[in-house]
């Protein structure tokens, strides 16, 4: 395989913003950019809200500044990145990122001096353009069956031979390298050129965890942009509806403002809201059921909005069980919410807290806790009958966010609520993120 080098016809421009209209997040208002990002009805949106977007180009290099930390505390001289998010982390550019996620086409190495280059789909070598924290754009990280068909290990070792000249001119002889994910011929070629690969995925989890002020004003806009499409969608739900056909509009809402997907199909109604995890389908919701979701949007800047809610629908009202569960189920996020500050162990937020009567431990969710930033990240907390011992040996820092989580089932169903809130740990203790109301008849307020 021929590996192709774009740095010598690269059209950068670092000030480019300097020679024109600039849009609130100081990138190009240029109407035909290759840049992604957020429309002008997000923009409006946020202006109404008082919300200050983030400045790009501040949180690129503060992302970098964290990688290039990270390096130095694990005495490593590279880290390589396969993962669509660890790349859109480390560059802020995207490529087909869910077809790159079967197809795994992308890399980016970062190397211990900071020099970033990224490994592109050949025929797209531009989408890195607006970014000149990467260095350089080539090609050849194809390393999968379909790509290459039987000469997936001779691209493999092309691929390595590149990587080791290039790493020869950053870090002389340092073969110490931290990869995420790769495909079996890629780490084979690897350790046969005489590296030795730790572990990347924990490397870059930790990285990710600490948000900087502009990730945070980033996640606060992407926020947002999402509950304003949830509250489309809840205007838009009505019995007679498919599931289907409620969840398309939080699709089309998130498009609208420049969110880029979905991660899941987790909207369900009435009976199959229990057992939790059936996905949206083509059922019916009939009159004065439960309908709950989970968002998993990766909206505005590729930031994760993940909250739940679940509403009552139809012209009735709730049974007294529909209210005793969901009045448990905010008890549950604002309980176990007042418990993060920064240093407490992930531990107190396994074993403090509300807990779950032991009808309901049966239809609990996956995790208590877990953190959040581009998708679901590190770490888990668990519920005490899941705990491991010494996965999550950790405190809570500054900077960090998590979802909270509330999945109240009782043994059997026959539904289940979902909630979900999401989270900044603070200097000083907590904020709640999310501001999209409880539903007034399951409050029993309605």
């Amino acid at each position: 395989m021929t590996i192709q080098h774009f740095r010598d016809t690269r059209k950068i421009n670092p000030t480019a913003s300097d020679h024109g209209a600039t849009r609130p997040d100081g990138s190009p208002a240029d109407n035909d950019r290759i840049e992604i990002g957020p429309t002008q009805l997000a923009f409006d949106e946020w202006a109404a809200a008082g919300l200050t977007p983030p400045d790009l180009t501040a949180m690129r290099h503060y992302r970098l500044n964290r990688i290039m930390a990270s390096l130095a505390e694990r005495d490593l001289d590279a880290v390589l990145l396969f993962d669509p998010l660890n790349i859109r982390y480390a560059s802020d550019t995207t490529n087909m990122q869910l077809w790159n996620t079967h197809n795994p086409f992308r890399a980016c190495l970062v190397t211990a001096d900071g020099y970033m280059v990224v490994y592109d789909y050949k025929m797209s070598p531009f989408l890195c353009d607006y970014n000149p924290l990467v260095r350089e754009v080539r090609s050849g990280a194809s390393m999968f069956y379909f790509a290459n068909g039987d000469k997936t290990g001779t691209a493999a070792n092309d691929f390595v031979t590149d990587i080791t000249a290039l790493m020869q001119d950053r870090v002389g002889n340092g073969r110490r390298i931290a990869i995420d994910k790769i495909m079996v011929h890629g780490y084979k070629a690897f350790v046969a050129a005489g590296y030795t690969v730790t572990e990347g995925e924990e490397m870059m989890e930790h990285t990710r965890a600490i948000k900087g002020v502009d990730e945070i004003l980033a996640m606060r806009c992407a926020i947002h942009a999402c509950e304003q499409s949830v509250h489309v969608m809840e205007r838009e739900a009505r019995p007679g509806m498919t599931e289907d056909a409620i969840w398309a509009h939080l699709h089309a809402e998130n498009i609208k403002r420049g969110g880029e997907w979905i991660e899941t199909r987790l909207l369900a109604s009435g009976p199959r809201t229990y057992p939790w995890f059936q996905e949206c389908g083509p059922r019916i919701v009939q009159n004065n059921e439960i309908l709950a979701f989970d968002t998993d949007m990766i909206g505005a800047y590729g930031m994760c909005c993940d909250i739940s809610r679940t509403w009552f629908l139809g012209d009735g009202k709730p049974t007294q069980d529909m209210i005793d569960d969901y009045r448990m189920g905010v008890e549950h996020i604002q309980t176990n919410t007042a418990l993060v500050a920064p240093g407490v162990h992930l531990r107190e937020l396994t074993f403090n807290g509300h807990q779950l009567p032991d009808s309901y431990v049966g239809g609990r969710y996956s995790c208590r806790f877990h953190g959040v930033g581009l998708c679901d990240e590190w770490p888990l907390v668990a519920y005490p009958q899941d705990f491991v011992e010494g996965a999550f040996d950790y405190v809570l820092k500054p900077g960090m966010m998590l979802c909270v989580e509330a999945l109240i089932g009782r043994d059997g169903g026959p539904y289940s609520i979902k909630l979900e809130n999401q989270l900044l740990v603070t200097e000083d203790g907590v904020e709640d993120m999310t501001s999209y109301p409880w539903d007034d008849q399951l409050m029993g307020l309605g």
